[in-house]
């Protein structure tokens, strides 16, 4: 399947700049996936658009500060590996090393895919620290490095650390929110998918099939899986919230690496529902979203949203497919 089927243009001023104020003022677009057809809400309106009985999956891996910068040399950590890390970063070569503050970098391999492994000398904890201490929150190169888009940067429930960028659709959820949601008698469940390049890697090739999808790690607890079967039982919705955590329950991995590249044709297991962002074009995003709903009404909302003034990408409105 082409690449460019999946391919819309966006006016620039459709990006969203930064996080709007209260988060449950965005607006939310409602897809019937069955029929195209489309309703204008906002995030407020969503314990009402639920029934009692309905499961929310979330994301609940927190980004870590990933950049870390030695004068003109920037490193964008993605994931350890082993006693390793694989990382992304120019200038780089075999053998060499980095001096970040007061730790040395050695660069061990340059792989074809673009990443480098490297050896910090350090635990895995260690080196979430040294970020911590050093290191800047890698927001997407659409919006501007500000406090105030850093600090935005990171959903209200992120638990467990190792992602380099956020499971965006979960932006939208407050304590409030949530507290409400569960008061009308849906319930809320987590699941873990670390964000790496899998996630975020444009497709270069022309068609899905030469895609290859870079490996993201994911657990799926016993709770979960415990939820959405008596979820279904109860004749309730599973609705998750992102594509991410949408990978995650669909994997079917327990804890461990998930490759899966969700595409048109895919037969869902679990999920009824869907809460997401509007991705970029031609983006393995896009891709996954058309496949739950239909390429032909995903492109049709997205020209609605594009039309309405809706905000597009990590800090912008949502999409609610049922």
């Amino acid at each position: 399947m082409n690449v460019s089927l999946f391919d819309y243009s966006l006016p620039p001023d459709r990006i969203a700049q930064k996080s709007i104020e209260p988060r449950e003022a965005a607006k939310l677009l409602v897809l019937d996936r069955k029929t195209g057809a489309m309703i204008d809400k906002h995030i407020r309106d969503l314990p009402e658009l639920l029934r009692a009985g309905d499961l929310l999956v979330f994301n609940d891996s927190k980004v870590f500060k990933a950049r870390l910068m030695s004068g003109d040399i920037e490193l964008f950590l993605l994931r350890p590996e082993g006693k390793h890390w694989i990382a992304l970063g120019k200038k780089l070569k075999t053998g060499s090393s980095i001096l970040f503050d007061d730790v040395r970098v050695n660069i061990i391999e340059k792989r074809d895919d673009g990443t480098v492994l490297i050896d910090f000398g350090m635990s895995v904890d260690e080196v979430f620290a040294l970020c911590d201490r050093i290191g800047e929150v890698p927001v997407p190169p659409y919006v501007e490095t500000t406090v105030e888009n850093t600090t935005a940067y990171q959903t209200t429930y992120a638990k467990h650390v190792g992602s380099v960028a956020a499971p965006t659709a979960g932006f939208h959820f407050t304590p409030e929110l949530l507290r409400e949601i569960v008061s009308r008698k849906s319930q809320v469940a987590f699941v873990t998918l670390h964000v790496g390049l899998g996630t975020f890697r444009p497709m270069k090739n022309e068609t899905l099939e030469e895609h290859v999808m870079h490996e993201e790690w994911a657990h799926v607890p016993e709770e979960t899986r415990r939820a959405i079967e008596e979820t279904k039982k109860n004749g309730g919705r599973v609705i998750v919230v992102g594509t991410t955590a949408m990978r995650a329950l669909e994997s079917g991995v327990d804890s461990g690496f998930t490759k899966l590249f969700i595409t048109p044709g895919y037969q869902f297991k679990i999920a009824d529902g869907l809460i997401t962002n509007f991705h970029l074009p031609k983006s393995t995003l896009l891709v996954l979203v058309s496949a739950f709903a239909g390429r032909e009404n995903v492109l049709n909302a997205y020209k609605h949203a594009i039309e309405q003034e809706y905000r597009f990408y990590s800090f912008g409105d949502a999409m609610l497919v049922i």
